[in-house]
């Protein structure tokens, strides 16, 4: 109990110290949202469902691209796949999420 209150005090005051820098990746991940939004924009339409399916392939294809890299990355030196796929796609899906969740604005 005791190591758990150590290294959340730790991480607590390294979060402290460095919060630009996590600011800076998670505007990153909103611009690319916005970016990949916007692209498919051309390909769905402006209604309801069209609207609903590109926020939906948005939300989806960020975190997968991003786990996707590591993981090509991982399969050329190791030659299989890597564990942690999906905990990197969910991890990445949740701050997206978290990051959206905050920014998002009432129509």
């Amino acid at each position: 109990m005791v190591k758990h209150l150590i290294i959340l005090v730790l991480l607590s005051v390294l979060v402290v110290l460095g919060m630009q820098y996590p600011q800076i990746g998670v505007k990153g991940l909103l611009a690319a949202h916005d970016w990949v939004s916007q692209l498919l924009t051309q390909v769905f339409s402006g209604g309801q469902v069209g609207n609903t399916i590109r926020e939906l392939l948005a939300l989806l294809c960020i975190p997968v691209v991003v786990g996707l890299i590591p993981s090509i990355i991982y399969w050329v030196v190791r030659r299989h796949w890597v564990p942690y796929f999906m905990e990197i796609v969910w991890i990445v899906w949740l701050v997206q999420f978290g990051a959206l969740a905050i920014a998002y604005k009432m129509v």
